[in-house]
């Protein structure tokens, strides 16, 4: 499938996505948006695509935030419009069923850091800054970022980034939680593919119920996300690959996953 702002390859599994307009440090316009979101609705279905890896054109940035130039002559129903197609891109990644890494390297600003945040892990350059800078737009983060960031930084955090619009470092993302881990600029992208092949070994069954037994039991109060995990856990119980897996421990070798 061809596309004007984003590139897709694939290899043993691993799928890497990457906005690619450099020149504008990878902003997200209404195209790409729109092409994302077609791209991960297909992978969604794609059986070759085991872990998606997303990441920015160049070096300058992941994805720098929205595109500016389009916001500024918006109306009220055209600002709506874009959060809403915002927002079901990131709800399809969150939801893939399928783990996507984001690589962060540069700038992660907005659009771009509510991309990240949508990804299942985030591993960032040492480089990299991350932040909502929106309210010195006079506007508010609109692709989930009031929603997600708080759950993953906690509320007083949270407040503290959307209402200041400041910028954090790499390593200060890290230490609050925003970001998973942090390597240096020349090491992020083979450490990345190296954690996505771990995850491209393993079932693809298993790792889906995985997602949503966390991304579901989010929503739920302790209780009721145990009794969902014990009939996930079920579900993965009778699969081929749970007997497969433990097969393969037992005979001290390699499992050979088939993905039921």
């Amino acid at each position: 499938m061809a596309f004007n702002n984003i590139l897709v390859e694939a290899s043993a599994g691993i799928t890497t996505v990457t906005v690619n307009r450099p020149d504008k440090l990878n902003a997200l316009n209404t195209e790409t948006i729109c092409e994302l979101n077609q791209c991960f609705t297909g992978l969604a279905s794609d059986d070759e695509t085991r872990v998606v890896v997303l990441r920015g054109a160049g070096e300058k940035a992941f994805v720098a935030g929205a595109d500016i130039n389009e916001l500024a002559q918006m109306t009220a129903p055209e600002a709506e419009l874009l959060s809403r197609g915002g927002q079901k891109l990131m709800n399809c990644i969150e939801n893939l069923g399928k783990p996507v890494i984001a690589a962060v390297g540069g700038f992660a600003l907005g659009g771009g850091c509510e991309l990240a945040m949508a990804c299942t892990f985030r591993y960032a350059s040492a480089t990299a800054k991350l932040g909502l800078p929106e309210t010195g737009l006079g506007l508010i983060p609109g692709f989930g970022g009031t929603q997600r960031l708080s759950r993953l930084v906690g509320r007083g955090r949270a407040l503290e980034l959307v209402l200041t619009g400041n910028m954090i470092s790499a390593e200060e993302a890290c230490i609050m939680g925003l970001v998973n881990k942090v390597f240096t600029c020349d090491d992020l992208m083979d450490e990345v593919m190296k954690i996505a092949g771990v995850l491209a070994s393993k079932s693809t069954l298993t790792l889906k119920i995985a997602l949503q037994a966390v991304n579901n039991g989010l929503n739920m109060n302790q209780d009721s996300g145990c009794q969902l995990e014990a009939a996930l856990f079920g579900v993965c119980g009778a699969s081929d690959d749970a007997r497969e897996g433990c097969a393969a421990f037992l005979g001290k070798r390699k499992p050979e996953f088939k993905d039921s």
